[in-house]
């Protein structure tokens, strides 16, 4: 009597593990080739794809009509970005004068934290400006470029308000306010300004500077070759001067750099998130119809807007 193997053999023959995941690789493979040709060209990977997110306007400055530049606004469009199938880049265009140091510093940290994570280059790109917390933010990328008539740098802190004592006492208007605390007034713009609390807010000033600085030089390193009493100083400078002090890595635009970069092919779709009535918005929400009635957010509108122009005023822009 015969005995049987323990596995088949001849033509009938079931395929190995390995032999099966090869044959299904070479028809998945087989597959995607004949469907190439009318897949859209950034789907394919073979064409290199760069997304591109704009940052534009004044950082934390927000009102229900006007969303300012937050983390919360841009965290959806940054991880969209760095989550692109086949991109060899992300980058950043950015136009902004500055505003909330801390807002500031969370952009920068996300964009710092998708770029490890995903291992890809961020390349940023200045508009207008990239000043104050702009140029914190263009810091997360591993090279920065600009247009010779760019704004970059003003890497200082500033803080400001308006003294009313004089005024008040002018009207016969008595100020009156009730605290709990020694300190909870300071700084209150209807009391004569005290220089201990000028004091103390100079001291946090410092804080923040420095934290500043100590971002600029690890991130920019050796390529910061300007005079240090200028960089640090609070004041800006062209792109070309930019350029020469190792703020940023060259003079270009986004469309000419990365196609000199990746080559002519390069698909750089620009990564937005969608608002109130299909409008593009850097803002989670617009406050809903309502806000288009609400007298407070009207208010407020006028506020952040007259803010956002101070501070693009700074800059003569």
């Amino acid at each position: 009597m015969s005995h049987l193997n323990s596995s088949a053999t001849g033509s009938d023959a079931l395929p190995s593990e390995t032999g099966m995941s090869e044959h299904v690789r070479q028809l998945m493979a087989q597959a995607r080739s004949a469907l190439r040709p009318i897949l859209p060209a950034r789907m394919r990977g073979d064409v290199p794809v760069v997304p591109v997110v704009r940052l534009s306007g004044v950082i934390g400055v927000s009102s229900p009509m006007r969303p300012g530049l937050t983390l919360t606004n841009t965290a959806k469009s940054l991880d969209r970005a760095f989550s692109t199938k086949h991109a060899k880049a992300v980058a950043l265009v950015i136009n902004s004068p500055g505003g909330s140091a801390v807002q500031s510093h969370l952009i920068f940290q996300r964009i710092r934290a998708l770029a490890t994570e995903k291992n890809l280059p961020v390349l940023a790109f200045v508009e207008d400006a990239a000043a104050s917390g702009g140029y914190m933010i263009a810091c997360a990328a591993d090279e920065i470029f600009a247009d010779p008539s760019s704004i970059v740098g003003s890497i200082g802190v500033i803080g400001g308000s308006f003294g009313l004592d004089k005024l008040i006492a002018r009207f016969g208007i008595e100020r009156r306010i009730y605290t709990a605390g020694d300190n909870k007034s300071s700084l209150d713009p209807f009391l004569p300004e005290d220089p201990e609390d000028v004091a103390r807010l100079k001291a946090i000033q410092q804080e923040i500077h420095a934290s500043f600085i100590a971002l600029v030089r690890g991130r920019r390193g050796e390529r910061l070759v300007g005079p240090e009493k200028a960089l640090f100083s609070g004041e800006y400078w062209g792109g070309e001067r930019a350029r020469l002090f190792g703020l940023i890595d060259g003079i270009g635009d986004v469309r000419a750099t990365l196609r000199e970069r990746f080559g002519d092919k390069v698909i750089t779709p620009l990564v937005v998130e969608r608002g109130f009535f299909g409008r593009r918005s850097p803002g989670v929400s617009l406050g809903g119809v309502e806000a288009l009635f609400d007298r407070t957010s009207l208010a407020e509108d006028v506020l952040a807007a007259l803010e956002s122009r101070t501070i693009w005023g700074r800059y003569g822009l």
